[in-house]
């Protein structure tokens, strides 16, 4: 069965050099990084992905979003060295890397929107956006024309969890502890961003646009009767905002909104949340993914566990081939 892994991660070579010279390079960040050798090293993960059969990746940049590390000033200009970077490398190995999305410098809203039409204009076959922009909602107003770029290219949305420590679990406190800001905090806070998509009205204002939620829509699935019967129930709760006008006024009902996002495979190799997240999206929702490298082994294992939990699951041929690599040819624009 061919493979088109849609949501790994890699860094080019010079804005990963730039990366490791930003404070956050000289902490926490640069101490992991360099331990993931495959997350940088070119030779290294073509090896890697020639070691699976009828394998190819659509690359994407690793976090930190890029506003964490640069100010306004300097984040258009590195947003650039990026998606240039990550164009090469899937223009000079076309056999391992069947595209790429670009990033942007979303404390600039309006070179954003520039850098987000120049990449896709540049041979981008996605976006990665943050579920947040230093904390910023992307439903804020200075985004909307980032969203309209988008839209009109016919490109997805590559939605990548955000969440940090400074975003605490409890009012209480300053940061988040144990690393549940990551482990438990991602995936609900993909969940929040596809929500503020639906009532914002970004998706009635571009109901075209397509967005693929990294980890299988993170915890939308899973709680599917609340997303379903409570969002029904939209103002029921709240006595100082008219949610329940909002809520007829929408174009559909509210479920049926996150029934048409995308998720991906990317869930650490796990059968049932697997199966949970493809009987929500169907197959025709559904891509391959795998975080890669991201695992304990730095690079094969999400690959291999991803395939073979994959294969455990009662599937159509034609259901296998959509979430192999059918859905990404269609959503991505790539040759098939």
């Amino acid at each position: 069965m061919r493979t088109i892994d849609a949501f790994n991660h890699f860094f080019p070579k010079l804005y990963y050099e730039a990366l490791l010279e930003t404070p956050a390079g000289n902490k926490d960040l640069g101490k992991r990084v360099r331990g993931i050798p495959a997350l940088s090293d070119l030779d290294l993960r073509l090896r890697l992905v020639e070691s699976f059969d009828d394998y190819s990746q659509v690359l994407s940049h690793g976090l930190p979003p890029m506003e964490r590390l640069w100010g306004p000033d300097k984040s258009p200009e590195m947003a650039k060295i990026a998606n240039d970077g990550l164009g090469e490398i899937a223009q000079k190995h076309p056999k391992h890397f069947a595209g790429w999305s670009a990033l942007l410098p979303m404390n600039a809203p309006e070179a954003a929107a520039r850098e987000a039409e120049r990449a896709l204009n540049n041979g981008a076959n996605a976006v990665q956006l943050a579920t947040n922009a230093n904390g910023v909602p992307l439903d804020a107003p200075q985004f909307l024309p980032i969203f309209e770029v988008i839209a009109k290219s016919g490109k997805p949305i590559l939605l990548h969890p955000a969440r940090t420590r400074e975003m605490p679990d409890y009012p209480t406190e300053k940061v988040s502890k144990y690393e549940i800001c990551s482990v438990l905090g991602w995936p609900y806070e993909t969940a929040v961003t596809l929500a503020r998509l639906v009532f914002s009205k970004i998706m009635d204002q571009y109901p075209d646009l397509k967005v693929i939620a990294h980890h299988l829509g993170g915890v939308i699935p899973y709680l599917e009767g609340r997303v379903g019967h409570s969002f029904d129930q939209m103002g029921v709760r709240t006595s100082d905002e008219d949610y329940e006008s909002l809520r007829k006024s929408l174009k559909k009902r509210p479920y049926d909104y996150f029934k048409e996002f995308y998720g991906d495979t990317a869930v650490e190799g796990a059968r049932a949340a697997t199966v949970c997240g493809l009987d929500f999206f169907g197959a025709d929702h559904v891509l391959f993914a795998s975080d890669c490298p991201f695992d304990k082994e730095k690079g094969p294992g999400y690959i291999r566990d991803t395939i073979k939990v994959l294969a455990s699951i009662p599937l159509s041929n034609a259901e296998r081939e959509k979430i192999c690599w059918r859905n990404a040819v269609t959503l991505f624009g790539l040759s098939n």
